[in-house]
């Protein structure tokens, strides 16, 4: 499938903590962990467990950035 969104990164599910209808799926990007809210419905068609190979496509209008 080929899409605009240049942001495109490879990783792997590591846990997939489920609500009423929706569940974060945490994700193991190169090292980093990166969080996904998504639906629970979408996590089922998906067929998404930890282990899973994914990409998860970033299209925002809006980054913010922060120091400490």
């Amino acid at each position: 499938m080929k899409l605009s969104a240049r942001n495109q990164l490879a990783g792997t599910v590591v846990s997939i903590n489920k609500g009423a209808a929706i569940a974060n799926v945490e994700l193991d990007v190169a090292g980093q962990r990166l969080v996904s809210s998504i639906t629970v419905e979408a996590v089922e068609e998906l067929g998404l467990e930890p282990g899973s190979a994914i990409v998860a496509v970033i299209k925002a209008s809006d980054v913010l950035l922060a120091i400490n």
